[in-house]
């Protein structure tokens, strides 16, 4: 009977102590947000970061600077991450889900909701309410000497254009410029890779005369830069939106109604709106993301 009773008081024991251990119980299991290095996935991290903080009083932690959606969804496979704030409906389709382009945005976003729930078990929201997509700019000096609205009007000097492009867009399959050659059917003569952070000063500076940036960038307004339209579309849409695993969505329950509160709130003009005040005014995308909150009440409906 004593042996009994040593060998019970052990197992409550070690009852006890699996309780204690750091991500057993959803008291102590950090909400970890993955960020990106661009100043967009700042702030959209920095919204999502400080919309929970605000409402809650779940733990939040924040994994900064990683370089793209790619290597975010990376973290959460990895099991580093909980939820990554800036996702790309045509990125996911292509990088991650390696499936071929949908043009039609609400047929993208509905196949990418669909995979990533079957595939990964994670909830993909629906878009913020932009598209952050490839957009081919120039000045507007370059575009009016060279008649340009479109990108089919390129055709014409594709022979002597200083072209800046993103490293990995020249190679990407799907929608980079494999793709893009076959579908509008020339080259450029003259491309330089280049990171995409910096092809906006390249062209504003007089180093390029067109290249591809963001459609939401800010620094699009603080160089007055010229969107060549899309003729051809080419491009599939980039909606942008939340992404979270259903095994944190299961632990903190009210997490899912915070995030579906920024579907549909922020218009691509709004984004490139708040770009611009981190790149070009210098504010801090913590204090971007926090003061366009405040202005928005949290997004508190009448049932908050």
């Amino acid at each position: 009977m004593k042996r009994f009773k040593t060998i019970l008081l052990m197992c409550l024991s070690l009852l006890v102590l699996s309780a204690c251990v750091p991500g057993v119980t959803s008291q102590n299991h950090p909400i970890r947000i993955a960020g990106l290095s661009t100043t967009e996935g700042q702030i959209l991290s920095a919204l999502v970061q400080k919309l929970i903080e605000e409402e809650t009083d779940y733990p939040v932690e924040m994994i900064n600077n990683l370089g793209t959606s790619v290597v975010s969804q990376q973290a959460v496979r990895n099991g580093d991450a909980d939820i990554t704030p800036a996702r790309y409906t045509g990125t996911d389709m292509v990088a991650v889900l390696n499936e071929t382009p949908i043009k039609d945005p609400n047929e993208a976003l509905a196949y990418v909701q669909k995979a990533f729930k079957e595939r990964f078990n994670y909830k993909y929201y629906d878009s913020y309410g932009f598209n952050n997509t490839y957009t081919f700019l120039v000045t507007p000096e370059f575009a009016a000497e060279n008649d340009l609205k479109t990108v089919s009007d390129l055709e014409k000097i594709s022979d002597t254009v200083r072209a800046g492009f993103d490293s990995q867009w020249l190679v990407r399959e799907g929608d980079g410029y494999p793709g893009f050659k076959e579908e509008y059917g020339f080259a450029f003569d003259h491309t330089n890779a280049m990171q995409i952070g910096l092809v906006y000063n390249a062209l504003a500076g007089g180093a390029m005369d067109l290249v591809l940036g963001y459609s939401s960038d800010g620094r699009i307004a603080s160089y007055d830069l010229v969107m060549l339209e899309d003729d051809k579309q080419f491009f599939p849409p980039y909606d942008a939106a939340p992404m979270a695993t259903q095994e944190i969505l299961d632990i903190y329950p009210e997490l899912d109604g915070l995030l579906e509160r920024l579907e549909g709130k922020i218009s691509t003009e709004q984004m490139q709106e708040l770009n611009y005040e981190a790149d070009h005014l210098l504010k801090e995308p913590s204090v971007v993301a926090e003061e366009f909150l405040e202005a928005n009440n949290y997004f508190r409906g009448e049932d908050n």
